[in-house]
């Protein structure tokens, strides 16, 4: 598997399962109807520092972006955000994903990495953990999940 940074002409390889993701209502805060349009700012907005993982057909399987979470004297904390196209799940892309955005981010400058609103049931939760963030706190009933209702967003974090 290669993990470069993405170039524009990535984004027809990343919105398939983009859009997939955030319309299964299941891990993500963002409108299931965002437009391809509106997806593509949101994902390769100027300011963030994009990747694409693809696997050795050169497919694109993932992708991930990390970015500022706050401004001026706290601009070194990142944020940062995963996808991995669901049909090539389990098969360790994320962790790959993850563990390259993490040295990136380190080598960028960044002190630390927390994530806004990471849903409680999405199984992410489980990487996020083995890979040293902790849960700074959850916001009870806060997402409409699509197969188990309203259940909580947590605040996770990681010193870099």
């Amino acid at each position: 598997m290669l993990i470069r940074e993405a170039a524009a002409d990535d984004w027809p390889r990343i919105w398939p399962f983009w859009h997939r993701i955030v319309a299964a209502r299941e891990t993500y805060t963002w409108d299931p109807d965002t437009s391809e349009e509106a997806a593509r700012a949101l994902w390769m907005a100027p300011g963030k520092r994009v990747y694409v993982a693809e696997d050795d057909t050169g497919a694109v399987v993932g992708s991930a972006f990390v970015t500022p979470n706050y401004g001026g004297p706290a601009a070194r904390i990142a944020n940062a955000g995963f996808m991995v196209d669901q049909e090539r799940s389990g098969r360790g892309i994320g962790r790959a994903l993850a563990e390259h955005l993490l040295a990136a981010a380190k080598a960028d400058g960044y002190r630390g990495m927390v994530f806004n609103a990471v849903v409680e049931t999405n199984p992410a939760v489980k990487l996020w953990t083995s890979l040293g963030f902790t849960i700074l706190g959850t916001v009870p009933d806060a997402y409409e999940h699509a197969r188990h209702g309203l259940v909580g967003l947590h605040i996770m974090y990681r010193a870099l």
